[in-house]
C-alpha cells in the first residue's frame, strides 16, 4: 500500500493501515487541514467548497468522507458529482466558492485515488500553500464546527453542461467551421468522466458521427489509463481502418489530450499543445509557456509567429505562474495539457479538442498533414538510480559547470540547450534518482544524448 503526501495534495492506493494507504482516517485529516487553510487564506467571502470526482471505483467512498469532513469543518459543499478536473476548476469560479477538491488520481491505475486541492480561483495551490496544508495536517491544527455551524450539502449535476457552454462561447472556437467540415471522430475515454462529457461536447460542436471506445464511466479502466502510445493500440487500429478523420484520447480526469491521426499514427502528446498554440497565435499573437521538459517545437512555432517563448519549472502551478508573469496567450505541458487563459488557468482537454477541431477545419488538411507541418523532434526519457548517500545537488552543479559553454536554465534541475538539441536533468523529490529528458531531431540522437549524460553522472558519482 502507498500513501504520498505532497504540496499538491494526497494520493495513494486504496486500503491498508492508517498512514499506509488512502483510507478514511487519512482523508479526514488531510481534508480538515485543507479546510482550515482555506478558512484563513481564501480571498473571497464564501463558505462554499466545490467537490467533483472522476469515475474511479473508490470515488463514492472517498466522496462521502470528503463531503462529511468539509461539512464538519463548517463549509457548505457543492457536490458536482462525476466531473472532470477542468469542470471542477470552472465550477469553483462560477460558484464564487472559496476552494475546491477534485477526487482523482489522474492517469494512475484504478487502485489509486487522490485529492487535488484548489484555491478560490479554481487553480492549484502553490508550493508554500501546499506546505502549509501539510503542516496543519501534521500538527492537527484544526477544529470542527459546533452543531449550529455545521455546513450544508447541495448536489448540482449541471456543471458538465455549463463547461460545454463555456467552451462553445470562446471566440476562437468556430462551431460553424467544424460542423461544415463533417468530421468523423473516434474517442477513447478510458471508462471515466470523459465518457460523459466528451461525446456531448462533440455533438454540440456539430460532429454527427462519433466512434466511442470505453465511454461507460464505471472505473474499471479497459487499459492503462495514461494516454501513451503503448496504451492506445485499440483506437490506433480503429483509425487505420479509415473510419475517422481524427481520434481523441483523454486520461481519467480529462486534463490531458492525446490525438491520433487518420492513418492510426500518433499525433504526439507533445504536439497537442504545439498545434493548438499555432492556431491561437495565428489569431491572437502573443507569448507562450511550457515546462522545461516539453518539446522545443513550441518555441519554434511561437517565434515564427512573432511571439516570445518562456520555460517554466515542471508542474502545472509553475506553468500558470510563468504564463501570468509573461502574459502568455496559450501555454501548457508536453503531456497533452493545454492551458488557455481565455477560458481558465488549468489544463483542459475540452478546450484542446474544440480549438484543435477549429484549426483542422480551417486548414482543410488531414490530421497527419497538419502534424507534418510542425518541426519534428524526438524525446527520450531516462533515469539514473543513485545510492542514498550521493549528493544529487552536487552532481547537478558539476554537470552545469561541465556544460557552461552552452545555454543553461537551472530553475528546476539543470537544462542544457545545445543549438540542435537539449537535455533536462531533475532530481526526484522522493528517491535518489536523477531523471533525464533529452530531445533531438532523431530518436537515436536523443537516446545518445541521454546515454552520454548517464555516463557523466555515473563518473561524477564514483
Amino acid at each position: 500500500m502507498t500513501l504520498i503526501k505532497s504540496i499538491s495534495g494526497i494520493r495513494g492506493t486504496i486500503g491498508g493501515n492508517v498512514g499506509d494507504g488512502l483510507n478514511p482516517l487519512d482523508i479526514v485529516k488531510f481534508v480538515s487541514a485543507y479546510a482550515a487553510f482555506i478558512r484563513k487564506s481564501a480571498k473571497v467571502n464564501s463558505d462554499k467548497i466545490v467537490v467533483g470526482r472522476d469515475a474511479r471505483i473508490s470515488g463514492p467512498m472517498v466522496q462521502h468522507v470528503v463531503v462529511g469532513t468539509l461539512m464538519g469543518m463548517g463549509f457548505d459543499v457543492v457536490d458536482i458529482d462525476l466531473a472532470s478536473t477542468p469542470t471542477t476548476e470552472l465550477a469553483v469560479v462560477m460558484e464564487r466558492a472559496s476552494g475546491g477538491i477534485i477526487l482523482t488520481a489522474s492517469h494512475n491505475p484504478k487502485q489509486w485515488n487522490a485529492l487535488k486541492l484548489l484555491n478560490e480561483r479554481g487553480e492549484f495551490l502553490n508550493a508554500a500553500e501546499g506546505n502549509e496544508v501539510l503542516r496543519i495536517a501534521e500538527d492537527e491544527d484544526f477544529g470542527y464546527a459546533d452543531i449550529d455551524h455545521l455546513g450544508s450539502y447541495k448536489l448540482d449535476k449541471s456543471y458538465n453542461a455549463k463547461h460545454i457552454e463555456a467552451v462553445l462561447s470562446l471566440p476562437l472556437v468556430d462551431v460553424e467551421a467544424i460542423k461544415n467540415a463533417g468530421f468523423k471522430v473516434a474517442i477513447d475515454c478510458v471508462n471515466s468522466v470523459g465518457g460523459l462529457i466528451i461525446p456531448e461536447l462533440l455533438y454540440a460542436l456539430g460532429v454527427k458521427q462519433i466512434f466511442k471506445l470505453h465511454c461507460a464511466p464505471h472505473g474499471n479502466f479497459a487499459h492503462n489509463p495514461e494516454p501513451l502510445p503503448e496504451n492506445l493500440t485499440e483506437i490506433s487500429s480503429l483509425m487505420r481502418e479509415g473510419k475517422a478523420d481524427v481520434g481523441f484520447v483523454v486520461d481519467p480526469d480529462v486534463d490531458r489530450l492525446a490525438i491520433i491521426c487518420e492513418n492510426g499514427e500518433m499525433f504526439g502528446e507533445e504536439y497537442t499543445l504545439v498545434s493548438v498554440a499555432d492556431y491561437v497565435l495565428r489569431h491572437t499573437p502573443g507569448n507562450t509557456v511550457s515546462n522545461l521538459s516539453s518539446t522545443r517545437a513550441l518555441r519554434d512555432v511561437t517565434r515564427s509567429l512573432g511571439g516570445e517563448y518562456a520555460a517554466a519549472a515542471v508542474g502545472e502551478v509553475n506553468v500558470v505562474a510563468k504564463m501570468k508573469e509573461t502574459n502568455a496567450v496559450i501555454g501548457g505541458e508536453g503531456n497533452g495539457g493545454v492551458i488557455y487563459p481565455e477560458s481558465h488557468y488549468g489544463r483542459d482537454a475540452l478546450v484542446g479538442i474544440a480549438l484543435f477541431l477549429s484549426h483542422l477545419a480551417k486548414e482543410k488538411k488531414r490530421t497527419s498533414e497538419l502534424r507534418a507541418g510542425y518541426p519534428s523532434y524526438f524525446i527520450a526519457k531516462k533515469k539514473v538510480q543513485l545510492t542514498p548517500d550521493i549528493d544529487v545537488d552536487a552532481i547537478l552543479k558539476a554537470v552545469k559547470k561541465r556544460f557552461s559553454d552552452f545555454e543553461i536554465n537551472d530553475i528546476d534541475g539543470v537544462k542544457i540547450d545545445f543549438p540542435d538539441k537539449w537535455a533536462h536533468l531533475r532530481k526526484s523529490n522522493t528517491e535518489p534518482i536523477i531523471r533525464i529528458y533529452s530531445e533531438a531531431k532523431s530518436m537515436q540522437e536523443a537516446e545518445n544524448l541521454g546515454n552520454e549524460l548517464i555516463s557523466i553522472i555515473k563518473e561524477l558519482s564514483n
